[in-house]
């Protein structure tokens, strides 16, 4: 049996010439899976160059737009990239409604409570964002925006669709209207909602609600809670809606972390609108609060609980749609002229949960809603919206009294409303997705 020495760096192997042999293969092997691996690499990163190649000039373009340069810049624990912007300089003012717009510096009007607000109440306060951890604040007169990436526009279908939800979403007012609530969204979004009635003078809405951190199936599926104010056709391309709350979304942010979010559209979602300020709408006037950030604490199964109090609301001096976030602290606001409806007042508003259901795998999604637990399984397991309330033309809050719910498939998800002096009115709702009852 013969002797084959096979030199590797600056060693010498000895090994018999049959061992020699299988090695020479098992190299080979190797050599050609390697170099199969790097080829295949190369013709996908090819593709995806070619790809990019096509629409990176667009997406750096449409990058330039939103992200405007900073005062300064906060590097976030989590990795989000947070610019100080003048607030002059914000993306909103780029809206072709807004050219002569000034941002209003008169604070709003804000709405009477027939309720005063007891301080341990609300868990609002002891919530944060993951960007003031290392203390450092956005100077005043400046705003912070969430920066966006190419990577966050490139897991979006499209550039027309970053930023936006899926359009055509008023079949869900469809089915509330023929009252038939058990069917499920032919567009894949699911719902456990309650509602006032859509012949109301609505002038804003208010509810404290439960934050969790739903675990999300796949990357294009997002679960959210969040307030609807709306008016418009339901059953048209007019609807105007005005929407806030918090939302998990891999898609958006590149990660499952639950962060406060807001929407608006004028034309039933099909172009006009976005999440957060990743287009020229929403005004921001708050230099602490960033849109799209994440929040923490967030709650836990049977153990600690936390809520934020969201609060939208129509100034009555100027008529621009105001947000106020916990303690009454003042966000920003939907400038009147973005809409034709809302440029009035609403007619419905919703609270509830919203997921996505792209039926991975030919199977209803396991996203969850809320906690992941059904409404039956009530406080510390199952979230929950509480005190909900709505503004009257005199600019009073009231809470709300007679609301209807609605889930699509009581199955996968749920909601189940209640009353009571603390609480006013209140609901749980949620659920797991799939399982035995929800295939």
């Amino acid at each position: 049996m013969g002797i084959i020495f096979i030199i590797v760096g600056r060693k010498r192997a000895v090994f018999s010439t049959s061992s020699a042999l299988l090695l020479i293969v098992v190299v080979f092997i190797s050599f050609f899976v390697q170099r199969f691996s790097l080829v295949s690499a190369l013709n996908y990163t090819t593709k995806y160059t070619q790809l990019s190649s096509l629409r990176l000039d667009r997406i750096r373009r449409h990058l330039d737009k939103i992200n405007k340069p900073p005062v300064i810049t906060i590097q976030s624990p989590d990795g989000d990239i947070i610019d100080c912007v003048h607030k002059r300089k914000q993306p909103a003012l780029d809206h072709p409604l807004l050219k002569n717009h000034k941002i209003q510096k008169v604070a709003p009007e804000m709405p009477k409570s027939k309720k005063k607000m007891d301080e341990k109440e609300s868990s609002s306060s002891l919530l944060r964002q993951m960007w003031h951890t290392n203390g450092t604040r956005c100077p005043k007169g400046t705003v912070p925006i969430r920066r966006s990436t190419t990577h966050d526009v490139l897991r979006a279908k499209s550039l027309f669709d970053f930023g936006k939800k899926q359009r055509n979403l008023n079949s869900l007012h469809r089915r509330r209207r023929a009252d038939a609530p058990d069917v499920v969204s032919g567009n894949g979004h699911e719902h456990a909602i309650a509602y006032t009635g859509s012949s109301e003078e609505v002038y804003g809405a208010k509810a404290t609600i439960n934050v969790w951190d739903p675990s999300i199936e796949v990357v294009n599926e997002f679960s959210l809670s969040q307030i609807w104010v709306l008016s418009g056709s339901f059953d048209g391309s007019d609807l105007n809606s005005i929407e806030a709350g918090w939302q998990v979304s891999p898609e958006l942010y590149g990660d499952t972390r639950p962060r406060l979010f807001t929407y608006w559209t004028t034309d039933s979602y099909q172009a006009t609108g976005c999440y957060n300020l990743l287009c020229a709408g929403f005004i921001q006037t708050n230099s602490r609060i960033a849109i799209g950030a994440a929040i923490s604490p967030f709650s836990s199964y049977s153990t600690n609980q936390y809520d934020v109090t969201i609060l939208i609301w129509k100034d009555p001096k100027l008529g621009n749609w105001w947000m106020g976030f916990g303690d009454n602290t003042l966000v920003g606001y939907w400038p009147a002229e973005l809409f034709t409806h809302l440029a009035d007042h609403a007619t419905m508003v919703e609270w509830g949960g919203e997921v996505v259901n792209s039926r991975p795998n030919g199977e209803h999604t396991s996203t969850q809603m809320g906690s992941g637990h059904f409404a039956e399984d009530g406080f510390g397991k199952a979230s929950y919206f509480r005190n909900l309330e709505v503004v009257d033309s005199d600019n009073s809050l009231s809470s709300v009294r007679g609301i209807s719910t609605l889930a699509e498939n009581t199955n996968c998800y749920n909601i189940k409303s209640f009353y009571n002096d603390q609480w006013g009115t209140y609901f749980y709702y949620g659920g797991p997705g799939k399982n035995p009852r929800c295939p």
